[in-house]
């Protein structure tokens, strides 16, 4: 029961604390390819390809996270 508790505890602090970084710089992301975007409309297009790439990248962790919190869990 014991073993299991920690576990359980395990799982929930790799995806809470995997999720705070990702979810911070997504927002950071948004934020200023907004700026931009308003800054320089005609560059618009570009900032947003590269917004989407970036935030992409930062969802990766999100989901290395998850996978990780998965295998604690169930393994």
């Amino acid at each position: 029961m014991e073993v299991e508790a920690m576990r359980q505890l395990g799982a929930a602090l790799a995806i809470g604390l995997g999720a705070i970084g990702p979810g911070i710089g997504v927002g950071m992301i948004g934020a200023k390819a907004v700026e931009a975007m308003g800054r320089n409309p005609e560059a618009a297009g570009t900032v947003q390809t590269n917004m989407i790439l970036s935030i992409a990248f930062a969802e990766a962790v999100a989901i290395y996270a998850l996978v990780i919190a998965l295998l604690i869990k169930f393994v």
